[in-house]
């Protein structure tokens, strides 16, 4: 991968630019990450005092490296809609080591396309600008909404699941499924253009 920094780099798409964290995107992100079905297939929702160190640590992320889990904003309002962006995983996975795509957006932007906009143009920077020879995508079982998107994408997905280690043995949670999406492989060209 290329040595990118210090650039701090965003993505606009024709609905949404793909930006560092302000403080003002704070309150909101909080409001996603405590509504039950944005979290419904996550371990928990996060209270305020959760949330906005999860922000701080997102736009930390991108002062580091120049890229990451950017603030997504939609266009014709300004406002934030949650994020979208590339992240490296703290927890030692079954195919580490890896970059991972990923978004979590408001109820009100679903079924607009939204997701899959911007995570397509985060492939096309992934692999244009950094470089990636592969970017992958994961969630729990019967995640089917975030499924629908990595396979509108055209990423691949493996045969097999894996036990996520951040959750305990017996977690309902910990069986995951894994999608790639790889440079070499011309499939994900036919999304992002």
């Amino acid at each position: 991968m290329k040595t990118l920094m210090p650039h701090l780099y965003q993505i606009e798409t024709e609905r949404l630019l793909l930006r560092q964290w302000q403080p003002s995107d704070f309150p909101a992100f909080a409001q996603i990450n405590s509504d039950d079905e944005v979290m419904r297939y996550f371990p928990a929702k996060l209270s305020e005092q959760e949330s906005n160190p999860m922000a701080q640590r997102c736009h930390d992320l991108i002062e580091q490296r120049g890229w990451g889990f950017w603030a997504a904003q939609e266009k014709s309002s300004s406002a934030f809609i949650g994020f979208i962006g590339l992240h490296i995983p703290i927890a030692e996975l079954p195919f580490s080591p890896c970059v991972e795509i990923g978004w979590r957006l408001a109820q009100h932007a679903w079924g607009q396309g939204l997701a899959t906009e911007g995570a397509a143009a985060t492939l096309e920077f992934a692999f244009n600008t950094l470089s990636l020879p592969e970017v992958v995508a994961f969630t729990t079982l019967n995640n089917e909404r975030s499924e629908r998107v990595m396979q509108r994408l055209n990423m691949q997905k493996d045969q097999l699941t894996f036990q996520h280690p951040a959750l305990p043995d017996g977690h309902a949670m910990r069986e995951h499924c894994l999608y790639r999406a790889s440079a070499a492989s011309p499939t994900w060209h036919s999304t992002v253009r």
